[in-house]
């Protein structure tokens, strides 16, 4: 461990696994749902992404003693076709669930070519690039989705309908990790402005809304969202809650229980949509891996407008701050770390040791 300022501190990726498994084990997890759900924190965290990382986990701990997670669920799989199935997830964390799903469609990619599975009964899956790296590491195309809360603004509008809905898409290339695009159908997603607000800092203008639907800079008064490319942003945030509300029977825009602001009790009844597809089926696999790391060299090849600024390929953050972060550790704001100190004295876990 070791702090940076008076602001963040650092602590080994390996340490803050532990803790997670530790934790969740504490509360009585079983074993495959902890292996998903640690998997998934450490390795979006490492990979930068904050706001889905680590940070989340007391919020998971409080929604596992209200029961809005099931610790030991039950799942039930079905097969609709060769290429389609439903699981209930029985209300477990969605980490855990989604890589149930997912694996379900690798499976039936590796038969059929192709593979889907619609999610149910689901609770807050992380990050959505967990799921489809899981497809790429078997040679395969992944594609991800999940709904979430109403808190995207709607285009023309006053206040949200849709949620941020995230969509992941991550295909195999020859000489390095998987090409990984992971966004959200909002500039930012809700845990970052959350952050901002633990922070006190002041959010840009292009992020958020107040409740009369005009842009604001204070993260306190914001309600809801900006889309990414105006009403294309929202286009695409309503097709991803066709994808995981209708096919799946679940609630959608402003019926979904909301994770922070509905009571903690309330399970939230989430849709999530995998696809896997099988590369082999459509090319050859060496010439497919093989194109692909062409395509990425050659857009970061592109002219720069500013030299210290590269050309990147979506994923290249992530990669360089995956490699940073396991070497150095994982920075936590102070706010972040005492929360997860009193989890961690909670139950004998010396996180600092």
């Amino acid at each position: 461990m070791k702090t940076t300022g008076k602001k963040y501190i650092i602590i080994p990726y390996e340490k803050l696994k532990d803790f997670c498994i530790a934790v969740l084990k504490n509360r009585s997890v079983r074993e495959d749902v902890i292996y998903h759900v640690s998997e998934s924190l450490i390795q979006t965290s490492l990979r930068g992404v904050d706001s889905h990382g680590i940070e989340l986990l007391p919020h998971y701990i409080r929604s596992i003693d209200s029961r809005r997670i099931n610790p030991d669920p039950k799942y039930n799989y079905k097969a609709t076709a060769s290429s389609t199935g439903l699981l209930d997830a029985d209300h477990t964390f969605g980490h855990a669930a989604g890589a149930e799903g997912m694996q379900n469609a690798i499976e039936m990619a590796r038969a059929s070519g192709v593979g889907a599975v619609s999610v149910y009964n689901s609770t807050h899956f992380g990050a959505a690039a967990y799921f489809s790296l899981m497809a790429s590491k078997q040679n395969m195309i992944g594609i991800s989705f999940t709904q979430a809360d109403s808190l995207m603004l709607s285009y023309s509008g006053v206040r949200p309908f849709f949620g941020t809905n995230p969509i992941c898409f991550s295909a195999p290339c020859e000489n390095e990790d998987p090409f990984c695009l992971d966004m959200s159908t909002s500039l930012v997603n809700w845990n970052k402005l959350i952050m901002y607000k633990k922070m006190g800092t002041d959010i840009p203008s292009d992020w958020a809304c107040d409740v009369k639907g005009n842009p604001t800079t204070n993260p306190n008064d914001a309600v809801s969202l900006l889309p990414i490319g105006g009403y294309k942003g929202f286009g695409l945030s309503m097709m991803i809650d066709i994808l995981c509300s209708l096919l799946s029977g679940m609630p959608f825009g402003r019926d979904i229980i909301k994770m922070y602001a509905d009571p903690i009790e309330n399970k939230r009844y989430l849709g999530h949509f995998f696809i896997a597809m099988d590369i082999a089926r459509f090319t050859d696999m060496t010439i497919f891996k093989e194109r692909l790391q062409m395509m990425m060299e050659e857009v970061r090849s592109e002219p720069v407008k500013n030299s210290e600024i590269p050309v990147m390929v979506p994923n290249d953050p992530e990669k360089k701050m995956f490699d940073i972060r396991s070497k150095e550790g994982i920075p936590l704001s102070i706010i972040t770390y005492e929360s997860l100190k009193q989890i961690s004295d909670d139950i004998g876990f010396e996180l600092l040791k």
